[in-house]
């Protein structure tokens, strides 16, 4: 059993009959929707599932896990994810995929937030490896790319893998990946964003995560929120 399905069965194991389950995306996600489906199957776990993404859907349903679109939900019991970088106060980058808005809120819409990493993903600070994603309104991109010049940032726009074009969201938003002086504090960064008008979502999630979960050396180790 490899790091990702040690965390995903750790965290598919925590949930309970009658549950509703937020599913991230990307392959931490996948092997959690696995595990969970594994479960529902084999033991009659009953529960009902809300995915962030259209992968996270089809690989959902294909294992046969009972869906509810995420415009019927107001809440959920526990939302799992991975993420690209995790500090020691358990804030987090994501957003390498295109899914930044859905994802947000399913993480501010759960009871708990259940974050499944490997010890590459912890960082001393947000940015340490990865450009930050900022999700913007496709005619804002220029305004908002120079506001956040005029703190030190540096990026542009996020172009498809074989440079053809450039990438969008699931819902027709541009992303600037944008590095900024190591300086600048993830808590201001974060309010910054938030109040930069033209911007959609960002990829700093701050304050949301319930527990991260780092899997190494074939042990589980839970870091709580304080």
């Amino acid at each position: 059993m490899n790091e990702k399905e040690l965390v995903a069965r750790h965290a598919a194991n925590l949930v309970q009959n009658g549950m509703l389950v937020g599913l991230g995306t990307g392959s931490t996600a996948n092997y959690f929707i696995q595990e969970l489906a594994n479960r529902h199957k084999e033991e009659g776990l009953q529960v009902t599932v809300a995915a962030s993404s259209v992968v996270s859907t089809i690989k959902a349903q294909e294992m046969g896990l009972p869906l509810l679109a995420l415009e019927h939900v107001s809440r959920l019991d526990l939302y799992v994810d991975g993420a690209d970088e995790v500090t020691p106060d358990l804030t987090l980058l994501k957003g390498r995929g295109y899914d930044l808005v859905r994802e947000k809120l399913m993480a501010s819409a759960s009871d708990k937030f259940i974050v499944l990493v490997d010890p590459t993903k912890l960082v001393d600070r947000i940015g340490a490896r990865f450009p930050i994603p900022v999700e913007v309104m496709p005619f804002a991109w220029s305004l908002v790319k120079r506001r956040l010049e005029s703190i030190g940032g540096s990026g542009g726009l996020r172009h498809t893998a074989n440079k053809d074009g450039l990438v969008m969201t699931s819902h027709g938003s541009l992303v600037l990946d944008m590095a900024f002086d190591p300086a600048l504090e993830a808590a201001a960064l974060n309010a910054f964003l938030n109040e930069t008008p033209g911007v959609v979502e960002h990829g700093i999630f701050r304050n949301l995560a319930t527990v991260v979960f780092v899997a190494a050396e074939g042990r589980v180790q839970e870091h709580w929120a304080k």
